[in-house]
């Protein structure tokens, strides 16, 4: 079922646009409970003044919502108050009040509504947005928000729509599958949550026009064939000539995309990767 709203061509700026129908998958009339928001400072990119990171700047002000990615708070139920949407992330958050009295914002899960209780226990049933260790979710299961340290934060698949699979376990970890194909192992002991994260069909959206970009603080970017050889690798030429080269670079003559590797070869985390994450095609010509 499609929750995308497809707006009328009413102004050049509107034609084209392809939305998520918030009020269909939002709760109405509630705003950010204010003990669980703060203000943050955007560095837009710089550092003491300088760009640090090309293509960031401006945007609309937010405010930042405290996500509970510990979940510290065990063997007690909470009931799902409200559906809300967050500017700092792709998925849709939710605010659970829990049996105590306490209230903390969670990553909602796809097929949670207002009014479902969710529960973290070392074993749970086996409900989307329930949280247990690995070690208890059977084989085959999606899971998202994962841990990769016992007792430490959900850090593996919590953009909208993404969840991990349980390929299988063996001893003391157990192979998961993440959304970029990559298989990696995980302590047993680790927490996940069941199902997978919401808004599954963002990646359907329409922006529609470059205003919006700006505001959630993307600034133009320009290709590296557009510019002079002095400014980038791919830069100079008569006319539109190709980058000239065998590999794209980044400005810094990095390797960068286009199937290439770029990550660490020495990095810590590699020892628990089982396979790689499938690479694209590189054009050879």
């Amino acid at each position: 079922m499609s929750t995308l709203k497809k707006y009328k061509p009413t102004s050049p700026g509107i034609r084209g646009t392809v939305l998520p129908n918030y009020r269909k998958l939002l709760s109405q009339g509630n705003s950010p409970l204010k003990r669980l928001t703060r203000k943050i400072h955007s560095n837009q990119g710089r550092s003491q003044g300088r760009i640090s990171m090309r293509h960031h700047g401006g945007g609309h002000k937010r405010l930042f919502r405290d996500i509970d990615f510990l979940f510290l708070k065990q063997n007690v139920p909470g009931k799902v108050v409200s559906i809300e949407y967050d500017p700092n992330r792709t998925s849709f958050i939710s605010l659970i009040s829990y049996k105590d009295g306490d209230k903390k914002y969670i990553l909602t899960p796809m097929g949670v509504s207002v009014g479902d209780t969710l529960i973290t226990a070392d074993q749970t049933p086996l409900t989307p947005g329930n949280r247990a260790k690995i070690k208890n979710i059977p084989v085959g299961s999606l899971v998202y928000n994962v841990a990769l340290k016992v007792g430490g934060p959900a850090v593996i698949a919590r953009s909208a729509g993404n969840s991990a699979t349980i390929l299988g376990h063996d001893g003391n970890f157990a192979q998961i599958k993440l959304p970029s194909g990559e298989v990696r192992k995980v302590p047993v002991e680790v927490f996940a949550s069941i199902g997978s994260s919401s808004n599954d069909q963002h990646h359907l959206r329409v922006d529609g026009k470059a205003g919006r970009s700006r505001w959630k603080g993307i600034r133009p970017t320009v290709r590296g064939t557009a510019m002079n050889p002095v400014d980038h690798p791919h830069g100079g030429g008569e006319g539109r000539a190709g980058r000239g080269l065998r590999r794209a670079k980044t400005a810094w003559g990095r390797p960068s995309g286009k199937g290439q590797k770029t990550r660490a070869p020495k990095r810590y985390s590699g020892v628990h990767i089982v396979q790689r994450r499938k690479r694209s095609i590189i054009n050879e010509g």
